[in-house]
């Protein structure tokens, strides 16, 4: 999903290309509800809410959200869609909020949490008509970032769950030190 937000944010692809767009997103939420469903179940609350969250919000809504466009557009239908702003500002400010508790698991996640924390808010200003798409560019790279990071780590989770061992390293989380203050006097 987020390689598809990179080409079509970065305008490497025209909307031309939504239909398919919007179907692949549509087989990610598939997946997406399927892993959401499996870590609920092996009480990842995270990871699960958030894959819930995701597959209906990011993969589901938006594919039928980018054919219903393509389909409005090549009719000449006029329509405001700058209420997606509005959605977008939703799913923007719960993984901003979220991103805590993604500091408790590999760093990798927590670095891709932290790209989506960079890209959405300009996507969010973009969709409502408060930035121009000028601005494109920053959300193209971030989404970029997170899809390779993603990735990787998708890939590590298989390739050592199916080994049983470490073969692709993961980094572990983020880990903040207490700092003892010293008393300063004047």
């Amino acid at each position: 999903m987020f390689w598809f937000l990179c080409y079509t944010l970065s305008g490497r692809v025209t909307h031309d290309a939504l239909p398919l767009l919007g179907v692949w997103l549509l087989g990610g939420f598939v997946v997406q509800f399927v892993v959401a469903l499996l870590d609920l179940k092996q009480g990842n609350n995270t990871g699960g809410n958030t894959f819930l969250f995701f597959s209906a919000f990011f993969m589901l809504v938006s594919g039928m959200g980018m054919i219903m466009k393509f389909n409005m557009i090549q009719k000449g239908i006029v329509f405001d869609a700058r209420i997606d702003g509005w959605a977008w500002m939703v799913l923007t400010l719960s993984l901003i909020l979220w991103t805590p508790a993604f500091f408790k698991s590999t760093r990798l996640l927590t670095i891709v949490i932290l790209a989506l924390d960079v890209s959405l808010p300009f996507v969010t200003l973009m969709d409502l008509g408060v930035l121009p798409r000028t601005y494109a560019v920053i959300p193209a790279w971030g989404f970029l970032t997170a899809g390779i990071v993603a990735i990787y780590l998708a890939s590590a989770i298989v390739v050592n769950t199916a080994y049983g061992k470490t073969v692709y390293p993961l980094p572990g989380p983020f880990e903040f030190k207490k700092k003892s203050l010293k008393k300063v006097t004047l």
